[in-house]
């Protein structure tokens, strides 16, 4: 096969609405990070109906009905909390935030969708459990660079289907821009409130190494964070990594930064690399930098040859589907509560016991 087809990795079928209109309701509440959009856009998209929208800034509520102009303005979050319509909140409140706020969802009957990292320290991951236990509500996350990344998608479907044999290791790069630190909000640069690099953008890559290699726990080996660029803002974390042994006995290892470069034409040159026993498989998420070819590409080599495989358009987001089922069913098909826990634990622990590289 050439290295332009990969016909013999045909990816499933495109996922399609599961619901009529009205079936599955749904709000939107605490705007803080731009992720709401790509959230409350899957739900829509699987067939959700988005019915309200809370933020404490008025003019951030205002925004999100300009792009969704079918919702309607909350005047308080005991708003949306109330109305029995409502299956279930998605949010992207400031990092700490995220774990008080899902409690009092779950307590008002609703499941809760948040944002990554859902939770920043092992006291609020104890809380969260404690309330999931006690109200059998659902507390589902964001993991958008592999829920909502078709070349992730495609990957994990060619993972199951034994096409490089058995996961042995996977190495994940997150490299982001800063842009202007002037724009940023007080709270991205706040420990207490982000939760350090490796739990907040770095769990992405513990979810992945969990799913690809099908494991459900590993141990951190080894962590390092550092400010390399940044002295005037000394609890950022700019820079960190992580090595991880799986259950399954592969390792991981994760590398996450706020270095990508001005000329790079998109804010990150993400990256998955997966290696099994009989090939391997890489991820070009965002861009396939120096060509033409766009982001969701994805490289396999097998024992038939190279494949360059655009998942662009061919896979869609199973996830947001999967959920809202979940949510109507009570079943765990798009990501059991265990898998999402366990990411965000792994997460906080490398940062835990991250070897500080900068002498901060």
């Amino acid at each position: 096969m050439s290295a332009s087809e990969g016909a013999n990795y045909a990816p499933a079928p495109m996922p399609k609405p599961v619901v009529e209109p009205g079936e599955f309701v749904f709000a939107a509440m605490h705007l803080d990070h731009g992720h709401i959009g790509g959230m409350t856009q899957g739900l829509i998209d699987a067939g959700g109906t988005l019915k309200w929208v809370y933020d404490r800034q008025p003019e951030r509520a205002q925004a999100f009905q300009e792009k969704f102009p079918q919702v309607q303005i909350a005047s308080s979050e005991e708003d949306v909390l109330a109305d029995e319509q409502v299956h279930l909140v998605a949010a992207a409140a400031i990092p700490s935030d995220r774990a008080p706020l899902g409690i009092r969802v779950m307590e008002a009957g609703k499941d809760y969708f948040t944002d990554k990292t859902p939770l920043i320290t092992r006291e609020q991951l104890a809380a969260a459990k404690e309330a999931v236990e006690r109200t059998g509500q659902k507390y589902a996350v964001y993991y958008s660079e592999r829920i909502h990344v078709e070349a992730a998608v495609l990957a994990g479907q060619l993972i199951d289907r034994g096409a490089i044999g058995k996961v042995i290791q996977v190495q994940g790069m997150g490299p982001h821009r800063m842009g202007d630190p002037s724009t940023r909000p007080d709270w991205f640069f706040e420990r207490a409130r982000y939760g350090g690099i490796l739990t907040d953008i770095g769990s992405h890559n513990f979810e992945q190494m969990l799913t690809f290699t099908g494991s459900e726990d590993a141990e951190i080996l080894s962590s390092s964070i550092g400010n390399f660029g940044n002295p005037d803002r000394p609890e950022l974390d700019d820079y960190g990594d992580a090595h991880i042994a799986l259950s399954s006995g592969a390792t991981g290892f994760v590398r996450v930064d706020w270095f990508t470069p001005d000329g790079l034409r998109t804010w990150g040159d993400g990256r998955t690399f997966i290696l099994g026993t009989e090939g391997y498989i890489e991820l070009r998420k965002y861009v396939d930098v120096t060509t033409d070819h766009g982001p969701g590409q994805v490289i396999l080599v097998d024992g038939q040859g190279e494949h360059r495989i655009n998942a662009t358009g061919e896979v869609g987001y199973p996830f947001f589907g999967d959920l809202i089922l979940d949510v109507l069913h009570r079943t765990e098909n798009a990501m059991t509560q265990a898998h999402a826990f366990k990411a965000v634990e792994l997460a906080i622990a490398a940062q835990e016991q991250a070897r500080e590289l900068t002498g901060r």
